[in-house]
């Protein structure tokens, strides 16, 4: 059996991508905290970036170039179970929507990739106080503890999920000056 792909180098593209475009992502989830030191098994990357406006075909063409898709459809365990596979319907969905968030996913690879935009806390702040952490090589960053910490009692509050109880353990037994 083939070991799942590496998708760190692919992640790190397309956030270059995006700072030239002038946005600055924060990771956040479950892939920060893993970044930290936490055991959590994740299968995405999340991210907070401003809102796009007038930036969303650059935004949308970034994910398109490379193979990835805007989700339609998410089951109730959080599976991608449809997507938009034309760029120009994905940019029209985006700009008339105007989601909180949007799901990218390479269905073929399982990358997937959600962004947040300004929500639930604005990302110039995150942008502003993040970590700039060196992982394998390539620089990201990451929400500080303190940020990580508001942003998962944030979801427990909505989600009711245990492994956020657990996110929220891991948080805070990490020393202030690790992050």
């Amino acid at each position: 059996m083939p070991s799942p792909p590496d998708h760190l180098g692919s992640v790190v593209e397309v956030i270059e991508e995006l700072r030239d475009l002038g946005f600055d992502p924060v990771l956040i989830g479950g892939m920060a905290l893993v970044v930290l030191g936490s055991r959590r098994v994740t299968r995405d990357f999340d991210f907070v970036v401003d809102l796009p406006g007038g930036r969303v075909p650059s935004l949308a063409r970034v994910f398109y170039s490379r193979g990835m898709e805007l989700a339609s459809k998410i089951d109730k365990s959080g599976n991608v179970t449809a997507t938009i596979d034309t760029l120009k319907v994905a940019e029209i969905r985006l700009r008339l929507d105007a989601p909180v968030s949007a799901t990218f996913v390479n269905m073929k690879t399982a990358l997937r990739i959600d962004l947040l935009f300004d929500f639930p806390l604005p990302a110039a702040g995150l942008a502003r106080t993040a970590t700039r952490k060196t992982v394998r090589g390539h620089q990201l960053a990451i929400a500080t503890r303190e940020d990580l910490l508001k942003l998962k009692r944030i979801a427990a509050r909505k989600r009711h999920v245990p492994s956020d109880r657990d996110d929220i353990r891991f948080l805070e037994q990490l020393p202030p000056e690790d992050t």
